[in-house]
């Protein structure tokens, strides 16, 4: 589409280029020929005494060609209108046929810059309009958001920060997937010379540095038949503090006057000073003010409140206004108390421990888990559990099929070892080799106290891992998240995530052969977080996060619970309705980290495309600048040195008066 046109002005300038170039040397030796010299005797003697003169008239000649040649090349580039500055950086080079803009629009970019009211996204569009408004008469201009990964053709460049493609969001980004939709733009669309402009904070969980799909990228720039610039706007100034708050864990518990909500919230801040965060819970509607002690930069945070008998409820939580507003609020959902069921399957004599550490406690008191060996246990099995405890061989087969789909649902899975080594593998993980310790056995070095079925109680005391004395364990193997590690680096407890729900691999068991686990103080509250967090499987609220809405979702009408008006899910955070069916929706995790990519890692990303960072700063006013003015006075200034070099000689004396003639 755009191929021929850049190969003609291509060719075409260089030819003019040349062609002006070797004017002035042409018209110079045209010059020095001009005067044929003849031999006359009289002359020897002047020749002779100018001889000592002729080096400093080769200098002159000379500079008077590389005047005339400066004048020239001057009047070629300014032709080609050439730019300067911090952001377009390559001072010779033209208008390029499209400019693409990739705008980063996630919840990060609304931090706000120091000093100002605006947000790093507000600036990032103000910069990139302000520099694309001097290509828009010259080239295309191209949009690509990190929310749609459309990209779309703008009228204008003025009109950049009142599309709806820019807009604030609480996604996270993508940039090499941003980086591919650009790239398949220009295949499809046979663009000539083109630059991409991208407008982003720099965090790290979106620019995903160790992404191998970087190095894929770049190789595919590279065969494109033209050259493709890179110039990137790093949004990096210093902002306000700030503090993002999310629900990591919600359950509804049965309790002794009636139903009660367990929320288990994660609090982070820029800033490691101790404090107290203000915290508004809205519950259907409702508004109370909470308190809640912050210490260093993370701090998990457990409240519980009452709801009785209702069948269910929506909220949410938020923080007062500070660095940046859009992770201020995290939103929830509890709906119909669903009793939680465990399933144990095992063929080994810890059946009635299991039993006893997965049962559940309702208004009719506690129910122990169903037990089944494993050549009994089937996939109708496990219709109404929450929670599967397995000890035994690892599942293949339909059941193994089965069990997966059960955790993508919301469910939880733990395997315990059966003892023996297998080759039979689930989600990726496995059972090695059984190992035996020495007199002290194996001790337990590290575990997640904040996340995870070992984490601290509600009142923030420790699980007795520490004195958990371990005699025997079995070897994990596969590549999962560590949650608990012995001394020696080895895999206590693993969990990996699948779908909605997780699948848990312990390396132990609660027999006295093997651990001290089974004194209750360990296994019991582990199984029971798993036991309850696996109940909402069997709810019909969908939680998900914002750009990670599945397709069957998307089909339906959305109502906010809030304004009661039509929201987008995809990018807007809130509590949605359809029907009897309810949807949370909140900002990805990975927004709320606060770590970005440093300078040089960016630039190795794009290996050898030629590339630009430009950090900005507070006080930034324009992007670029043009250069035209400046080559105008430098053409000048070569004319004016051309005319002073070859002005006449000064005659050194005056010639005497000739003597007049004798009268008649």
């Amino acid at each position: 589409m755009f191929l021929e046109p850049f190969i003609s002005s291509l060719l075409g300038n260089l030819l003019l280029g040349g062609f002006l170039l070797s004017l002035p040397v042409i018209i110079h030796l045209i010059n020095r020929m001009r005067h044929r010299p003849r031999q006359w005797a009289a002359m020897q003697f002047l020749l002779a005494a100018t001889r000592s003169s002729t080096s400093h008239a080769k200098l002159r000649n000379l500079l008077i060609l590389l005047m005339r040649m400066l004048a020239v090349l001057a009047l070629f580039l300014f032709l080609q209108r050439p730019l300067v500055g911090g952001w377009v950086g390559w001072a010779l080079g033209g208008a390029p046929d499209v400019i693409l803009l990739l705008v980063d629009r996630s919840a990060s970019m609304e931090s706000r810059v120091a000093g100002t009211d605006e947000s790093r996204r507000e600036y990032a569009l103000r910069m990139l309009a302000d520099a694309a408004g001097k290509f828009e008469n010259s080239s295309h201009l191209v949009l690509l958001d990190s929310a749609t990964r459309q990209a779309r053709e703008i009228p204008s460049a003025a009109s950049l920060a009142e599309l709806p493609g820019t807009k604030p969001t609480d996604t996270a980004a993508d940039l090499p997937a941003m980086m591919q939709a650009a790239l398949d733009w220009l295949i499809e669309n046979q663009a000539g010379t083109a630059e991409i402009w991208i407008a982003s904070d720099l965090q790290a969980s979106n620019w995903l540095p160790d992404d191998s799909r970087w190095e894929t990228l770049v190789t595919a720039f590279d065969s494109l038949p033209q050259t493709v610039r890179v110039r990137l706007l790093g949004t990096t100034q210093a902002s306000p503090g700030n503090t993002s708050i999310s629900v990591a864990q919600l359950t509804r518990q049965p309790a002794a006057a009636g139903g009660e909500v367990r929320l288990t919230t994660d609090l982070k801040r820029t800033e490691a000073t101790p404090d107290t965060a203000t915290i508004t819970r809205t519950l259907n509607g409702v508004d109370t003010e909470l308190e809640a002690r912050v210490n260093g930069q993370s701090t998990r945070w457990r409240h519980r409140f009452a709801v009785g008998d209702q069948a269910g409820g929506w909220g949410k939580l938020a923080l007062p206004a500070d660095g940046n507003p859009r992770d201020n609020v995290t939103y929830y959902r509890y709906s119909d108390d669903h009793p939680s069921v465990g399933l144990v399957v095992t063929e080994s004599a810890l059946g009635p421990l299991w039993q006893a550490a997965a049962s559940t406690t309702g208004r009719d008191g506690r129910t122990p888990a169903r037990r089944l060996p494993p050549a009994n246990a089937t996939p109708a099995d496990l219709r109404d559990a929450t929670l599967v405890v397995w000890q035994a061989p690892l599942p293949e087969g339909e059941m193994a099929s089965s069990l997966r789909q059960f955790a993508e649902e919301g469910g939880r899975v733990i395997f315990f070892p059966p003892g023996q080594a297998g080759t039979a593998r689930f989600s990726g993980l496995g059972w090695g080799e059984k190992q035996t310790g020495e007199d002290d056995g194996f001790a337990v070095g590290r575990w997640d106290e904040n996340q995870g079925p070992l984490a601290n109680t509600d009142e923030g005391l420790l699980l007795p891992l520490a004195q958990l004395g371990v005699r025997q364990r079995q070897q994990v193997v596969g590549q999962a998240a560590v949650l608990a590690a012995f001394d020696d680096g080895q895999a206590l407890l693993v969990r990996q995530a699948l779908g909605q729900g997780e699948v848990y691999f312990c390396a132990t068991l609660p027999l006295l052969a093997w651990s001290e686990m089974g004194n209750g103080h360990v296994v019991v509250p582990m199984l029971q977080r798993l036991l309850a967090a696996g109940s909402r499987r069997l709810q019909r609220d969908s939680v998900a996060e914002c750009g990670q809405v599945g397709a069957g979702d998307m089909q339906l009408e959305w109502l906010s619970a809030e304004t009661g008006q039509r929201g987008d899910v995809q990018t807007q955070a809130g509590v949605y309705q359809s029907g009897d069916r309810w949807l949370v929706v909140n900002r990805p995790a990975a927004e709320d980290a606060f770590e970005r990519v440093e300078d040089a890692a960016v630039a190795g990303l794009f290996g050898t495309m030629p590339f630009q960072l430009f950090q900005a700063q507070r006080d930034d006013t324009a992007l670029q600048g043009e250069l035209w003015r400046l080559i105008l006075f430098l053409m000048l200034l070569a004319l004016l040195a051309e005319a002073w070099l070859i002005r006449p000689g000064r005659a050194t004396e005056d010639a005497p008066p000739k003597p007049q003639p004798a009268a008649a």
